[in-house]
C-alpha cells in the first residue's frame, strides 16, 4: 500500500509540474484545434507537431522584402500614371487618320 501512495505522490507532483510549465494548456489547445478541424488530417501526429510549438517567426529578410515590395508597387503605380499621361500627350501630336487620307 505504501508503494501505491508513493507513486501517486510522484504522479501528482509531475501533474503539477506539467500544469505550471504550461504543457497541459498547450496540449489541450492543440487537441481542441484538432477536434474542431473540419477536415481531419491524415496524420494527426504531424498536425500536433506543427501546431504544438510557438508560431514560427519570419526570417529577418522577409521584413526587408516586404518593404521592397511595397516600394516597387508604389513605383509601378507612378509609372503607370506617367505612361497614361504621356500616351495622352502623344495622341495630341499624332495626325488623325482622316487628315492623312485626304492628302
Amino acid at each position: 500500500m505504501a508503494h501505491y501512495r508513493a507513486s501517486e505522490s510522484k504522479r501528482e507532483q509531475f501533474r503539477r509540474y506539467l500544469e505550471k510549465s504550461g504543457v497541459l494548456d498547450g496540449l489541450t489547445n492543440v487537441l481542441v484545434t484538432l477536434y474542431e478541424e473540419p477536415d481531419k488530417p491524415n496524420n494527426a501526429l504531424d498536425f500536433i507537431k506543427q501546431n504544438l510549438g510557438p508560431p514560427v517567426e519570419e526570417p529577418a529578410d522577409v521584413g526587408s522584402l516586404r518593404e521592397e515590395l511595397a516600394e516597387l508597387e508604389q513605383k509601378y503605380e507612378l509609372l503607370l500614371q506617367e505612361n497614361k499621361e504621356l500616351s495622352q500627350k502623344l495622341l495630341q501630336y499624332e495626325p488623325k487618320p482622316e487628315e492623312g487620307a485626304s492628302e
